[in-house]
């Protein structure tokens, strides 16, 4: 019987997470680091085999006792070849990180974007593979996501499939071609803080001002904390963000006929009882009745640990 554990790894710009995974599917252990992208690929490189050899360390394992290594990088991947076409936010571009692993770890390496490996996990983990055609988008400092046709993943004939969030979209959502606003940059986490900064700066009231006085950056926790306390600044600029998902999400299902719509991501799983009801009435407003009238949207609930679970769908794809 195979007993072989597995490490998945979630590869962000100011954090490795990685997490042990057992032969039953659980992860058992987890490590996250800080890294520093602007130190280069290398120092990229030693930051993920840090975390390996501390899980192994931790577990009393060693490297054969590891089957893969499945590796989610937030950019453009081919996952047979190993090379990163463009990670803007690691500043890697045309770099083969299956190759430049093998110089710290003797494990197999295998590699996803990294919406699309957590799209992996919540198909297989939340949904037990019954889903047949799905979208999943991660709504954070970017957006990103994951398309499923006929219960297959879709990476697209160059690996770019899901990069839903560089459409080009004008104010109120609809698809613009002469627009140079594009959907991430106008309903991600940056948007929602950047429409708040400029209210503020221009008189209006709000419990968030000491982030805009002290500089500081307005995150997740700070959008719900003013959320809770009913701040009408930040509202507005939630309700802009949740609006223009919803419409994008409506548009693209009046294109593809889904049946299921996934959404995570800081911003969503912070406020997930408040956003997603209204991403549900900007979709219903704007999507083809007949398309849209048996699509099922979530959250999902396995938040940060979707990409990890999903590196276990990874290796059972590549290492059959």
């Amino acid at each position: 019987m195979e007993t072989k554990k597995i490490i998945s790894v979630d590869l962000g710009g100011t954090k490795i997470l990685s997490a042990l995974v057992n032969s039953k599917n659980e992860i058992v252990s987890r490590v996250k680091i800080p890294t520093d992208p602007s130190k280069g690929k290398e120092s990229l490189l030693k930051g993920i085999a840090a975390s390996v050899e501390q899980l192994l360390g931790e577990n009393q394992l060693t490297q054969n006792d590891i089957k893969a290594i499945s590796l989610g990088v937030p950019g453009t991947v081919n996952p047979n070849t190993g090379i990163i076409g463009e990670a803007p936010n690691l500043g890697i571009k045309n770099f083969n990180i299956k190759e430049g692993m093998a110089k710290y770890l003797s494990i197999p390496v295998l590699i996803e974007n990294d919406v699309n490996l957590a799209g992996l996990g919540i198909k297989r983990f939340e949904y037990n593979d019954e889903v047949n055609n799905m979208l999943v988008i991660f709504v954070g400092t970017g957006i990103g996501g994951a398309l499923f046709f006929d219960g297959k993943i879709y990476r697209g004939s160059s690996f770019y499939a899901g990069e839903i969030g560089h459409i080009h979209i004008d104010p109120k959502g609809n698809f613009s071609n002469r627009s140079k606003t594009t959907f991430e940059l106008s309903a991600g986490r940056p948007a929602i803080a950047k429409g708040i900064t400029k209210d503020i700066k221009n008189g209006k009231r709000s419990v968030l001002k000491e982030y805009i006085t002290q500089k500081k950056a307005i995150k997740s926790k700070a959008l719900l904390t003013a959320l809770k306390k009913k701040d009408k600044v930040t509202i507005q600029h939630i309700n802009n963000s949740a609006d223009i998902i919803g419409t994008v999400l409506g548009n693209v299902t009046t294109i593809l006929n889904l049946d299921t719509i996934v959404v995570g991501g800081g911003v969503v799983e912070a406020m997930h009882s408040y956003f997603i009801p209204r991403i549900k009435k900007a979709f219903k407003e704007n999507v083809l009745k007949e398309s849209g009238a048996h699509v099922k949207i979530n959250y999902t609930k396995l938040g940060d640990d979707a990409p990890l679970y999903g590196g276990i769908a990874l290796a059972e794809e590549f290492l059959k």
